[in-house]
């Protein structure tokens, strides 16, 4: 990952461009609203799109992400990370392990994962994740198949895991001071954001809201 990047210790708000809520015409607009804004991190997530889809996005997103210094991180799919050569990529639970994605993205690209659980988040760990994401604390249009775990182990999680932890899942403005108090430092945000009325301006109050 190049210098010119912000550390992934440095980085405290995550956004995610996920299709589910950004139809693919308005990717690069989201794109550049996201990273004017201020994100530290950008995912592409395209949960229902073909490869070639999603490679034609994440080479529109590319371009901006790297004008803003944002790194970009692709969802799930290994091969287009190393195809476009984005800064990271995004593994989920059920999705490949952190030395097969190392494997296929190189060791200049760092290697994210989705944990669900104290017990997952102390594992990815040990995987040698370079950051996990810790969620759904709240119910979630985005996850609907997932049970939300709550605040309760936020706590718990920053003391027994020493990588850069994401709080996903629900995050919204109202919710922000709860999870904070629970612990939280760092958060992902997803359909607050893609939503949002202003864009730039919702990712400026959640960024003026982290520690």
């Amino acid at each position: 990952m190049s210098s010119a990047f912000p550390d992934l210790q440095s980085a405290r708000i995550y956004g995610i461009v996920d299709l589910g809520y950004c139809a693919p015409a308005q990717v690069e607009a989201m794109t550049a609203a996201l990273c004017e804004g201020g994100v530290d991190l950008l995912q592409l997530r395209a949960k229902k799109l073909s490869l070639p889809e999603i490679e034609k996005l994440a080479r529109l997103m590319h371009p901006i992400t790297r004008e803003h210094e944002v790194p970009l991180i692709i969802n799930d799919h290994l091969e287009i990370a190393a195809t476009i050569g984005s800064e990271g990529v995004h593994v989920g639970q059920d999705d490949d392990a952190v030395a097969k994605a190392r494997a296929v993205v190189g060791p200049d690209v760092f290697v994210g994962k989705s944990t669900h659980s104290l017990a997952q988040a102390v594992a990815a760990q040990e995987e040698k994740a370079d950051y996990i994401g810790f969620g759904p604390l709240y119910a979630t249009g985005t996850k609907p198949d997932y049970v939300p775990i709550g605040l309760q182990d936020i706590t718990a999680v920053h003391q027994q895991v020493q990588l850069p932890i994401f709080c996903i899942g629900g995050v919204n403005e109202e919710r922000l001071p709860e999870i904070l108090a629970a612990g939280a430092r760092r958060v992902v945000v997803v359909s607050a954001f893609l939503l949002a009325a202003d864009v730039q301006a919702y990712v400026r109050k959640i960024k003026s809201a982290l520690p």
